[in-house]
């Protein structure tokens, strides 16, 4: 059955990123998004972060990922823009009354949005920006003999081109390496990924791709597709994986091809039934309003696979201000504790939290 969401504006803010983080680990998730962070579990309590640098419409602040990187203990905050071209992190100082300090982890070229996946398998994910102008690199956090944070990154280059807009990581080959998606290939990995060679196989084009590009066996049949949607046009779609005779092919399945600005997706069960769906939704005035649609309703949806094809359940919908759309870098958790994914939106057209209430 369908699914019921209560929709709450938590603040009239312009930060296109936000996460659920256990700030003060209390056992209870808060909201970061920008300059500030709530307190949960009832998001009231507004707590400063510290200035964000803002450059016409937008934060130079793409993402918002949770991670302790100093080891002592506290969730720190990994951005990072496309105007200030580094990637930041923001460090937990442990208290409401002072704001937290910035650090410069690596000038790496302007960011699209980053992402973190475990891409050595040792239980810490790693930072991956996706930089359209510039190299793909992994910055991974060193660790002492604890396993606790130092403060400080290595960069692995694993492709010195241009990596064009759109990233993706997941095992496309079934070797059990994840593998890293690009608009218009994908690198295969090597048994150690920061001493191997990524070797390259350029097999398709998604466009101006989604960050992330999902990889999932959408159908069943043991092999990993491709789901990405458009960041700055119409369209969204998923690349079936086909193999024959030894040779690898992807068919493309139009999932929704009237809607634009897909810019962030999540792969995970927000109804509960043990089977993942696809939620995703429209980024507001991604390129303020030069992007194709961008002047259209805007929204947040679920996807939910039906054996052949993929059928559209929304969220949210409407023009702006009445809908909500899901940003840059959006997330989800379970704030009620009824086991249902709740989720997060952050964007231009405000900070939202849109609670799952489970089927109607």
């Amino acid at each position: 059955m369908p699914l019921r969401f209560r929709k709450r504006l938590i603040a009239v803010e312009r930060f296109e990123a936000g996460a659920f983080v256990d700030v003060d680990n209390n056992g209870v998730l808060d909201i970061v998004s920008g300059g500030w962070w709530y307190e949960g579990p009832d998001f009231l309590s507004k707590h400063r972060i510290g200035p964000n640098p803002a450059f016409d419409d937008y934060y130079d602040d793409f993402s918002a990922i949770a991670l302790d990187i100093n080891g002592n203990g506290l969730p720190d905050i990994v951005t990072g823009g496309w105007f200030g071209r580094a990637l930041r992190w923001l460090e937990n100082p442990g208290s409401t009354k002072k704001e937290w300090p910035m650090h410069q982890i690596a000038e790496c070229g302007s960011i699209e949005t980053t992402r973190a996946w475990d891409v050595d398998g040792d239980g810490v994910p790693e930072l991956v920006p996706n930089t359209p102008r510039d190299e793909l690199v992994i910055y991974k956090l060193e660790r002492n003999a604890q396993g606790k944070g130092t403060g400080a990154f290595s960069a692995h280059s694993v492709y010195p081109e241009a990596q064009g807009h759109g990233l993706g990581f997941g095992d496309i080959n079934g070797d059990g390496r994840g593998d890293f998606v690009l608009s218009d290939g994908w690198l295969e990995a090597p048994p150690d990924p920061f001493r191997g060679n990524w070797i390259w196989h350029p097999e398709f084009d998604l466009g101006a791709a989604s960050v992330p590009i999902i990889v999932a066996d959408v159908n069943g049949d043991g092999l990993n597709d491709l789901i990405a949607g458009q960041s700055h046009g119409y369209g969204l779609s998923w690349w079936q994986q086909k193999m024959e005779s030894g040779r690898r092919s992807w068919i493309e399945h139009p999932i929704d091809p009237y809607n634009s600005q897909y810019h962030d997706m999540r792969w995970l069960d927000i109804d509960n039934d043990g089977i993942c769906e696809l939620v995703t939704g429209k980024r507001y005035m991604a390129h303020c309003g030069l992007d194709p649609g961008a002047y259209d309703d805007i929204g947040v949806y679920y996807f939910k696979w039906a054996g052949e094809s993929f059928s559209k359940q929304v969220v949210d919908y409407g023009p702006f201000p009445e809908g909500a759309g899901c940003g840059i870098h959006f997330d989800a958790a379970d704030t009620t504790g009824n086991g249902y994914p709740d989720i997060l939106a952050p964007g231009k057209d405000g900070l939202h939290l849109l609670y799952n209430l489970g089927p109607r």
